[in-house]
């Protein structure tokens, strides 16, 4: 097994923000945190934050308190979901992708927000600038439209005869219509045929799954938000049933079976995120706050699904994977 660690240079202003201090509170002060949720519990990335917060010295019933809002799949509810976390008081409200981000900015100015998995902030309307998000709306991009390119690179290297390949995405999510788009303009540059298939729930799974059947495709991409992110091991299984190669945006479509991923830790950015809702409690203004985007992207390969598969991994691909999983 052999680790790399994928360097790139972003757009926007990285700032260094102290990680490592605890928390200090007034005498008798509990910090109301409002999670805004689009899919439903569990959700790791939300054990991810609350342990962040927990190392930084937050304790529930000390000197924090949850308020949880999910949404349960259902798109529309997040406005009037946000209202609610809105009309309880809370001291920051966090959210995850896009659709998320876009209901709690509707509906308050002033309850500072801090978002996490917006592919693309600024193009979504989510915050005005990177480096001067103004306002109170700040967070953690995962810097989902750029890396399109490279995913299909990678797919192509993989399996060069790829081409038709079906995109797997949300097509009633914001963010993922900008996502598609790069996807489509990357695959134009390589010459490689792409053709979009959009889901959102389970009837479209289905259709979608018989678009594919119906045609010749010879290798997936999937878009990651949460509605495919919830539906993951859906998706994976099709694939292993069609016999497609498939690339996927986050490990965790890797670590349930699928063949390779290539995007940032969405752990580690939602542990980031913890930070800045620190930060604000501490009495950071969210407009001060720059938008911070992952410089750090992971290469994993599933190596049993690729022998599976009857796939040999080039060896260029081998030696610059993150990690090689073989059980």
């Amino acid at each position: 097994m052999r680790r790399r660690d994928f360097i790139t240079v972003v757009a926007g202003v990285a700032v260094v923000w102290p990680l490592g201090v605890r928390a200090q509170t007034p005498t008798g002060k509990i910090y109301r945190l409002g999670i805004l949720q689009p899919g439903k519990p569990p959700e790791p990335l939300v054990d991810d934050l609350r342990e962040r917060l927990k190392e930084l010295g937050y304790r529930e019933g000390r000197n924090i308190a949850y308020e949880y809002r999910w949404a349960e799949g259902i798109p529309d509810r997040l406005v009037e979901l946000a209202k609610e976390l809105v009309d309880l008081k809370v001291d920051v409200i966090t959210t995850l992708a896009t659709p998320a981000a876009l209901a709690a900015k509707n509906v308050t100015k002033t309850v500072p927000i801090v978002f996490m998995g917006v592919g693309d902030p600024i193009g979504a309307a989510v915050v005005p600038s990177l480096s001067h998000p103004g306002g109170n709306v700040t967070g953690i991009s995962v810097l989902g439209t750029e890396l399109s390119g490279k995913r299909l690179e990678i797919l192509k290297e993989i399996v060069p005869n790829a081409a038709p390949v079906a995109m797997f995405w949300n097509d009633t999510n914001p963010g993922m219509v900008l996502r598609a788009r790069e996807a489509q303009n990357a695959a134009d540059r390589l010459d490689l045929n792409l053709q979009s298939i959009g889901v959102h729930d389970l009837i479209s799974f289905d259709s979608a799954f018989a678009t594919i059947n119906s045609k010749q495709f010879n290798a997936l991409l999937t878009l990651v938000d949460p509605f495919t992110r919830e539906h993951r091991q859906r998706i994976i299984d099709f694939a292993a049933k069609r016999r497609l190669p498939a690339i996927y945006e986050a490990r965790e479509f890797v670590d349930a079976g699928g063949l390779v991923s290539y995007g940032p830790n969405l752990s580690a950015l939602q542990r980031r995120a913890a930070d800045y809702v620190s930060m604000i409690f501490k009495g950071a203004k969210p407009g001060d706050i720059p938008v911070e985007q992952p410089t750090k992207f992971e290469l994993i390969i599933n190596l049993k699904t690729a022998k599976e598969l009857g796939l040999t991994i080039p060896p260029t691909v081998l030696e610059r994977a993150d990690q090689l999983i073989d059980n």
